[in-house]
């Protein structure tokens, strides 16, 4: 945290906003391999896995960050509901941003599908070949993607509703830059 508690470190709002552009990049990516047939789904695809595991790699960093150095609290008269719903959903933001790689990763191994990224670094198979389990894999990654997508959208329109009605600090408490607006003060 920085001193006084307002704002995430400068090294936890690179990765947030590094990870949403991630994110972002990666459902369009995604749409567009489950969409085409043509030649591009080859490049999506190895695009697509190697993304997946920077993801990955980047929540874990994220998530030792944010044990190391905190977050600034809530504001005090947020009410009781808003503040469950904002702790509930980043619980389900980390643990999509986790469980959808491991799921993609398994759904390839259990499809016999090699997993190799960009640089030519081939990923162990994680399960045993198994069509079953393979298709139970997918339709999880595929259904998982869009309640993603969901909490994603909620994220930002509860980051929206912070800047732009409550005007309480929570958004700036993660604004890429200082806020000119000075936070809650300045209302």
């Amino acid at each position: 945290m920085t001193p006084g508690g307002k704002r995430f470190t400068g090294g936890q709002r690179l990765l947030h906003w590094s990870m949403a552009a991630c994110i972002i990049a990666m459902f369009f990516i995604g749409v567009g391999m489950v969409s085409t047939v043509m030649p591009t789904y080859v490049p999506l695809l190895a695009t697509h896995k190697t993304l997946g595991v920077a993801i990955f790699v980047l929540a874990l960093v994220r998530l030792g960050v944010r044990a190391r150095s905190g977050a600034p609290p809530l504001p005090a008269d947020l009410p009781a509901p808003m503040r469950l719903a904002a702790h509930l959903s980043h619980y389900g933001l980390y643990g999509l941003m986790f469980a959808l790689p491991l799921l993609g990763w398994a759904m390839l191994s259990a499809g016999a599908y090699p997993v190799v990224l960009y640089g030519g670094l081939r990923l162990p198979a994680i399960l045993p070949q198994n069509p079953a389990l393979h298709t139970l894999l997918w339709n999880a990654h595929y259904y998982l993607a869009f309640a993603f997508f969901a909490l994603v959208l909620a994220h930002v329109a509860a980051a929206l509703f912070h800047a732009l009605i409550r005007r309480d600090g929570v958004f700036e408490a993660m604004a890429p830059l200082g806020s000119r607006t000075g936070g809650p003060s300045s209302r």
